[in-house]
């Protein structure tokens, strides 16, 4: 890319000043004097050139006045800034005035030319032979130093919104008008195309934007005409040679060959013309340093090789559009892209192409994954065409699928859309699908090569639903419901499936019935709320019926065979959420949906997992309240059955546990813990033998004890909420909830007493202890006093003591100081969402955010540990710092009380902050982040302030 625009040569000869001009609002003289070293004085007659004074309008007196008479009443550039409609008639006048008076038209045509640019020159008709172009570009040049010149692009005023569009419209009908006439005559576009040429070199941005936009425009005008004389010539052709085979000679043959190298020749001269723009002009402006210019190089170019490629289709051309695939800019690289796309769309210039596809395909590979998304959508369109044409091997794009995982959403879909095409449906393979026949399209052959696919990302759930949510939309076959049930119950012999294969194909299943009926498999990017049309929601209630009717049947069956798998049974269960539970009733399926709920228990008392037990609670709720007379009914006595079995399991489990059995206790604790999140659970009667179980046993496993809590706690926050929404509350209820909440802190804190290492010498375990910090960090939010205040409920407020909350953040902050090597290991482990550094952080942030405790202590320690682990809680920390601002007039003290917590503020240094933070000057520098990150990384806030 060229630093600044090459200015043209120009003749060393000296000159006075010239030309006439007139003040305007702005210009581009900056750019013009930094660019451009000042020309020498040239010596010329001073009558060269006389200034320009508008024309005053002239009344026509009658019909029949001259075609100069019509165009003295209205100007070029008057009729280019107004109505454009009007172009047309008034270029077919001028034509009629050029024919009379070249040099009359000649001129005005220029002035036009010079006004478009922004300046107001005229030249003298009978000086116009006479005058040099380098002589009036330099004073273009000089006025725009000036600033007096006008930038019709940029301009806001109201009659240039279409002045572009306008001006190539004039130039347009200019050439088409003159294609029988003064085109050919080697005088009037040779001189318009020598001002275009010049003005385009120049330092002036606004001469160059206009200048390229009129020379590509002319080019495009040339090969409007050159293939009508094309069309022309080739009917000629065949006229002559039918001739030739009636006679020999005569006047017939001889007015064809004469018309036939007449038309060859003007083809000749407007290709010269053509070649003479390129080589003037868009060599250089194609590399200009505003990229709207190289843009519209880059665009033209593209239109230029696909409506003229007998000139144009050579690599000639061509390394320009494989050039600027590395633009800097992303609309450049954009219009390469955009040009070589439709070029591969022509079959027949494949051949030609060859070569600059074997140079630039690494390159257009690599712009599947550009920085800007639409390039990189383009480009993964641009990668279509080439695979089909079979012009890319297989082995290169690896890198490609990739991009199925990747974040912008845009990319994704285009990357499915290109694997649907090539590796499912196999479009640009044809000798594959030829072999297979007509069974080459349908569902099972799809959904096979899909599973193919989801074999490399068999280990990752996550990923394999970006894969299916990447394809989903082009590929019919995941909207097959009975064949994918069929292939899951193993009904086509012929096909075989693995486990994975098995699992992944619940998993497309699953994430298909999702899909269809309106839910988003994938996270957005914005989390905004998805909203549909009546007709998407038409759409999507026709969706639930299909699969409610395909599976109504067979989804017993499923559950049935993968009740085992703790793979597939959490995907599995989760289906019937999506269906229509009022067509079992109309259908006379109430067997079928009694035989689902009941797979749905043993599933949830056979597995102890956490996505499916999830899976079963949230069917089991869906079950209970969407269904219909008899089934709900059924499904909210199934539901209880399900709770009694599981209060039964959890007693037992706790009596096995006397013995050393700690497993059973474990799992229906989880159990338990997912049932109450979704649902009151009545627990009264064992919650003292939950406490009775962590007295008695104080070594109990860390993940038995950190669920004992949890239920707990979810324990109380019903009993408060019942408290809260109830009309009458009683002394026995207040008292009832006090005593659970005090047994709950009185728990708690034992696990803040506790030392960091216990006696075997291993560290406090992460995950109990910020089970510990969490559950205190939300009991102290629901029972802040803040809630309670003033209410018939103020006995159940409570702040807990500072001694108290000292050790909670000493707790809080051995987490957050727990290495990124144990947090990776712990990775793999259930519930490490709740349990990791961000969720402890959010937690204490809580607190402060929520009023929940005294500021005074817990705010400035929380500040003080912004920018030490990592980006997530730094980006906790600063949310907690806009609130803070936004309600909290003590800021600085805050952030100076925090600066102290780190311990890199000196007391000299400390005084000093303190006399400058009262002067309020002075106040917004402890408010910038910035300042407090460098100290924070040690540097000397001495230094930082003076």
């Amino acid at each position: 890319m060229e630093d600044a625009p090459q200015e043209r040569p120009k003749r060393n000869r000296s000159r006075t000043e010239i030309g006439g001009k007139a003040s305007v609002s702005e210009g581009d003289d900056r750019e013009a004097s930094d660019r451009n070293p000042s020309p020498p004085e040239r010596e010329a007659s001073p009558d060269y050139f006389e200034e320009f004074r508008p024309k005053t309008k002239r009344n026509r007196t009658s019909e029949g006045t001259s075609a100069s008479a019509s165009i003295s009443d209205q100007s070029l550039i008057e009729v280019i800034k107004s109505d454009g409609r009007q172009i047309p008639h008034f270029v077919k006048l001028w034509v009629e005035q050029y024919e009379k008076d070249p040099k009359s038209a000649m001129v005005e045509l220029l002035t036009m030319l010079f006004e478009a640019c922004g300046a107001k020159y005229y030249i003298k008709k009978e000086l116009l032979d006479e005058t040099d172009v380098d002589d009036v570009v330099v004073t273009l040049v000089d006025f725009a130093k000036k600033g007096e010149i006008e930038d019709h692009q940029s301009s806001k005023r109201k009659d240039f919104k279409n002045f572009k569009d306008s001006l190539l419209s004039f130039w347009d009908n200019l050439v088409v008008e003159c294609q029988n006439g003064p085109l050919f005559d080697k005088v009037l576009f040779d001189r318009c195309m020598d001002y275009i040429i010049a003005l385009s070199c120049t330092p002036p941005r606004v001469y160059r934007q206009v200048a390229s936009l009129i020379g590509l425009q002319l080019v495009t005008s040339f090969i409007t005409v050159a293939k009508t004389l094309g069309t022309q010539r080739e009917t000629t052709q065949r006229q002559l040679n039918a001739e030739k085979k009636k006679r020999t000679d005569g006047p017939r043959l001889e007015s064809l060959n004469k018309r036939l190298s007449m038309t060859h020749d003007k083809i000749v001269v407007l290709e010269d013309m053509m070649r003479k723009i390129f080589t003037g002009l868009f060599v250089h402006r194609y590399r200009d340093i505003d990229p709207n210019i190289r843009m519209s190089c880059i665009e033209s170019l593209g239109v230029w090789i696909l409506s003229y490629p007998s000139l144009f289709l050579q690599d000639l051309y061509l390394k320009y559009l494989g050039w600027t695939l590395n633009d800097k800019n992303a609309g450049v690289r954009k219009a390469s892209v955009l040009a070589l796309q439709n070029l591969y769309a022509v079959d027949n210039y494949v051949t030609t192409l060859g070569l600059f596809t074997e140079r630039f395909s690494n390159r257009m590979i690599e712009l599947a994954d550009d920085i800007d998304v639409s390039v990189a959508v383009c480009a993964i369109g641009l990668i279509k065409q080439l695979l089909r044409h079979q012009l890319l091997p297989n082995d290169d794009l690896g890198p490609l699928y990739d991009l199925l995982i990747d974040d912008p959403a845009e990319v994704r879909r285009a990357i499915g859309e290109l694997v649907y095409d090539h590796l499912i449906a196999q479009k640009f393979n044809s000798s594959q699908s030829v072999s297979r026949g007509n069974d080459a399209g349908s569902s099972e052959v799809h959904l096979s090569r899909m599973l193919q696919i989801l074999r490399e990302f068999s280990t990752d759930p996550i990923l394999s639903v970006y894969v299916i949510d990447d394809v989903w939309e082009y590929m019919k076959a995941m909207k097959d419901w009975k064949c994918i049930i069929s292939m899951l119950l193993d009904e086509n012999p012929l096909i075989e499936l693995t486990d994975d294969d098995a699992t992944n194909l619940v998993r497309l299943l699953s994430a298909s019935v999702k899909k269809a009926v309106g839910e988003r498999i994938v996270p957005a990017s914005d989390n905004r709320k998805q909203y549909y049309n009546k007709a998407q929601k038409g759409t999507f209630e026709n969706n639930r019926r299909e699969i409610t009717v395909a599976m109504m049947k067979n989804y017993p069956l499923l559950l049935r065979k993968f009740m085992a798998d703790k793979a597939k049974i959490p995907p599995l269960v989760e289906i019937v959420v999506h269906m229509n539970l009022e067509l079992y009733s109309l259908k006379r399926q109430e067997q079928n949906f009694k035989s689902i709920l009941q797979l749905m228990k043993e599933a949830f008392f056979k597995h102890g997992e956490k996505e499916a037990l999830r899976a079963c609670v949230k069917a089991f709720t869906f079950c209970s309240t969407e269904s219909q007379g008899e089934l709900k009914d059924f499904a909210i006595s199934k539901l209880k059955n399900l709770e009694d079995e599981l209060i039964t399991k959890v007693k037992s489990a706790m009596i096995e546990a006397e013995d050393g059995d700690e497993y059973s206790l474990l799992v229906n604790l989880k159990r338990l813990y997912e049932l109450q999140l979704s649902r009151v659970v009545p627990i009264e009667g064992f919650y003292k033998d939950i406490v009775k179980t962590l007295h008695s046993f104080r070594n109990v496993d860390d993940e038995v004890a950190s669920f004992l809590l949890l239920n707990m706690y979810l324990h109380v926050a019903w009993s408060l909420q019942s408290i809260v929404t109830s009309e009458t509350v009683s002394k026995a209820s207040i008292s009832s909830i006090l005593n659970k909440r005090d047994t709950l802190f009185e728990e708690l804190n034992y696990f803040l007493d506790i030392p960091s290492e216990d006696k075997e010498g291993d560290k406090f375990r992460n995950q109990l202890a910020c089970r510990v910090c969490i559950i205190l960090a939300e009991a102290w939010c629901l029972f802040r006093k803040v809630n309670y205040t003033s209410t018939r409920l103020e006995s159940l407020g409570y702040c807990p003591d500072p001694s108290v909350l000292q050790k909670f953040w000493k707790l809080c902050e051995q987490q957050l100081n727990i290495s990124d090597e144990t947090e990776d290991e712990d990775m793999n482990r259930e519930y490490i969402e709740e349990t990791n550094r961000d969720a402890v952080m959010i937690a204490a942030a809580k607190l402060v955010a929520s009023d929940s405790v005294p500021k005074d202590y817990l705010t400035p320690e929380i500040i003080s540990h912004f920018v030490m682990h990592g980006t997530s809680v730094a980006e906790i920390v600063k949310h907690l710092i806009t609130i803070i601002k936004k309600r909290d007039d003590d800021v600085p003290n805050v952030f100076l009380e925090a600066l102290k917590r780190v311990g890199l503020i000196p007391l000299r240094i400390r005084n000093f902050m303190w006399s400058k933070m009262l002067t309020f000057k002075y106040l917004h520098l402890l408010e910038e982040s910035n300042f407090f990150c460098c100290c924070i990384h040690g540097q000397s806030a001495e230094r930082l302030w003076t």
